[in-house]
């Protein structure tokens, strides 16, 4: 085996009642995470949304790569561009592109093609995947395992948002093509997803759908 620099490692020293306690705990805080489609334009510090990209950053990946890019945006016109844009994807779906099986499963939540929560919210983060790179982000270097990389980092930062008592949604337009000219990102880069961050709207609702969740037997074997 080639040898290689390391560090030591360690956990803070917690008894086996302690580690349920708080595994439970973080349970019950994710429990309450719900998709808000209506937000308020209430402005979010820069510093929640920092922390919330640095929890990202620190999420396991392939090979240490770290094939991820968020676009943070806040300026009105950027959101303004990103809504028509989506907006205009989002109409070609629901019109036709959609099958009838895909639009059955959706009519539950309630979802259009009128995506206004694009230009509210105070900020959205556009989430990159780079199929090349690697640390150096030379745009040639391999990466691996890129979209689960970059899953489990948007999970970490959806955690850390939803800490902070933010709302938040992920949208994902399709296609996604737009979003990589409107932030000025590399052909080797490809969005997979926008995740909307804010205070939620006065008077906002969830689907009672969306609430709804496989109990722990149905989504779990246990050998």
């Amino acid at each position: 085996m080639r040898d290689h620099d390391t560090l030591p490692y360690a956990l803070p020293p917690l008894s086996d009642e302690d580690r349920v306690a708080r595994a439970q705990a973080m349970r019950d805080t994710l429990k309450t995470r719900r998709s808000c489609r209506y937000f308020a334009d209430t402005a979010v510090p820069r510093e929640i949304i920092e922390a919330a990209l640095e929890a990202a950053g620190s999420a396991p990946n392939g090979a240490n790569h770290q094939p991820w890019h968020f676009a943070v945006v806040s300026s009105p016109e950027i959101k303004r561009a990103i809504r028509h844009a989506a907006e205009e994807e989002e109409r070609a779906f629901y019109e036709g592109k959609a099958s009838g099986d895909w639009l059955d499963a959706l009519s539950p939540l309630g979802t259009d093609a009128d995506k206004p929560f694009l230009e509210t919210a105070p900020w959205l983060i556009v989430v990159f995947a780079q199929r090349k790179g690697g640390i150096a982000e030379d745009g040639k270097t391999q990466n691996y395992y890129v979209t689960e990389s970059v899953g489990i980092a948007c999970g970490l930062m959806i955690a850390t948002l939803h800490e902070a008592g933010l709302a938040t949604l992920t949208h994902t337009p399709s296609p996604m093509g737009f979003l990589r000219q409107i932030c000025g990102r590399p052909d080797h880069e490809k969005p997979l997803m926008i995740v909307v961050a804010g205070h939620p709207a006065e008077g906002a609702t969830v689907p009672v759908h969306a609430v709804h969740k496989k109990p722990l037997d149905q989504i779990s074997s246990w050998f």
